[in-house]
């Protein structure tokens, strides 16, 4: 067995573990159907086989010298579990909820499929890039809470979103965002939660990577042992550097909080050297800073870089407030970046009223509108406790007084705590913004644990 000096695999295969001769790597239901997908053995003939969950009647639904098939005329809300076989050789059970979702379901994964058990069992952390061969390529890492977290799947479109396949996945690797640099492709990650800072390249589209650098040592913490955060956020160019944001802290001590970050590059240096990279101090949360709550707050983390009418980058922030503080929602703070020192910390600006406070969201600028977008968990300040249930697209001309363009999709009048449209990444692309959302429906574990990573277009944004 040789040693690994790559970041990327097809699958993933933990040592001493049952991983199946044959890897099921994408599932897509619907109303009625189950697509699957799987990497090739050869070529051969493969058999899919389906059963109701628990009752252990295997049926076949076909063969195919393929590699994905959809199974047709499921019950809707039945759950099904699932394999593909080729001679003595078979795949593990996958299981599947049939239902429909929202927009084009990227990939699903069950609550209870085991699949991924060394890092989690949902599917979180969206990141979308539109590649320089034209080519859509989305990633989401596997999340669940006290366990490893440390898997990322890539999965590819080459008609603009209307299908999906699997590309690859990325071990360690969690809270990555792909980007693209000099035509190159990029992915910024997390080895896992609070872990390293880690930035690999790929020179083949995301099948493989390169070893990743080590942009700054982590703890890769858990209970209150405070480490790197960060989530699939802009990076942005500006005046000659390349910045993301990222932030030092735990959510388990809560009077540490997440301190405030951006790490940077010189744009024309190797991304790939980690001495060719700068992280300012940490910049604590403050609560005596003027516009924050009057009470407790869990502070500020998830920023998103974004260039203000003034010229001068900021970082607005996610603010977690604490139920009984005085506003108790509905802030956001907005941080200003030290461009002319790379290692100086940023500084408290201001805090900004955005129904939308308490998820990650993204802020990006559309030059052809002048106005700046985002997409929101929005909450709707009515008094109903929605928590993620409603997602909608917001603008403003200045960054400080957001308005409502659209409500994109309202599931308020079902359990909101097990539906969750949420943590989107987005781009703007002629008329049209396309997304991937972290979508948890259809009987997921609740609404944070997301069971469908879900693509989306909204065409002629500007009009609505």
């Amino acid at each position: 067995m040789k040693g690994i000096n790559t970041w990327s695999f097809q699958q993933y295969k933990p040592l001493c573990w049952d991983a199946g001769d044959i890897y099921i790597c994408r599932l897509a239901p619907d109303f009625d159907s189950l697509h699957l997908e799987w990497l090739s053995i050869g070529d051969v003939e493969y058999s899919i086989y389906y059963s109701v969950r628990n009752q252990n009647e295997f049926k076949l639904a076909g063969t195919t010298k393929d590699t994905e098939f959809t199974i047709k005329n499921l019950g809707r809300h039945y759950e099904y579990e699932v394999f593909v076989a080729s001679g003595d050789k078979k795949s593990r059970i996958r299981l599947a909820r049939i239902g429909e979702s929202v927009g084009t379901v990227v990939n699903y994964l069950h609550p209870e499929d085991k699949i991924y058990y060394h890092s989690g069992h949902a599917l979180c952390s969206p990141s979308l890039v539109r590649h320089p061969d034209g080519y859509l390529l989305a990633s989401m890492d596997v999340f669940e809470g006290d366990c490893p977290q440390n898997l990322t799947l890539i999965f590819r479109s080459d008609d603009d979103g209307k299908t999906w396949h699997y590309v690859s996945e990325l071990m360690p690797c969690f809270w990555g965002k792909l980007f693209v640099h000099k035509g190159e492709l990029y992915m910024f990650a997390c080895s896992t939660e609070y872990g390293d800072l880690l930035l690999g390249k790929s020179t083949d589209g995301g099948k493989n990577f390169s070893a990743p650098i080590v942009i700054a040592r982590g703890s890769g913490g858990k209970k209150g042992r405070a480490g790197f955060h960060k989530n699939p956020q802009n990076v942005m160019h500006y005046n000659g550097r390349i910045y993301s944001s990222v932030e030092w802290g735990t959510w388990f001590d809560h009077d540490l909080f997440h301190a405030a970050m951006v790490v940077s590059c010189d744009e024309d240096a190797d991304l790939m050297n980690p001495e060719n990279w700068h992280l300012s101090e940490p910049l604590p949360y403050d609560p005596t800073w003027p516009g924050t709550v009057n009470g407790h707050a869990g502070g500020t983390l998830e920023g998103t870089l974004v260039v203000a009418p003034d010229g001068d980058l900021y970082n607005i922030m996610r603010y977690s407030i604490n139920p009984k503080a005085i506003p108790n929602k509905g802030l956001v703070l907005a941080y200003k970046v030290n461009t002319a020192d790379p290692d100086a910390p940023l500084e408290y600006s201001h805090s900004i009223k955005f129904n939308g406070n308490d998820v990650k969201f993204m802020i990006k600028y559309d030059d052809v509108s002048k106005r700046y977008y985002s997409i929101v968990s929005y909450d709707p300040d009515d008094g109903r406790k929605v928590e993620r249930s409603i997602l909608a697209l917001v603008s403003s001309p200045d960054l400080n007084n957001w308005s409502l363009n659209k409500i994109l999709y309202d599931f308020s009048d079902e359990d909101v705590f097990k539906v969750g449209l949420q943590y989107t990444d987005f781009s703007i692309e002629g008329d049209d913004i396309i997304f991937l959302c972290r979508t948890a429906m259809n009987n997921a574990a609740n609404f944070h644990d997301a069971n469908y990573s879900t693509f989306h277009k909204i065409t002629k944004f500007r009009e609505l």
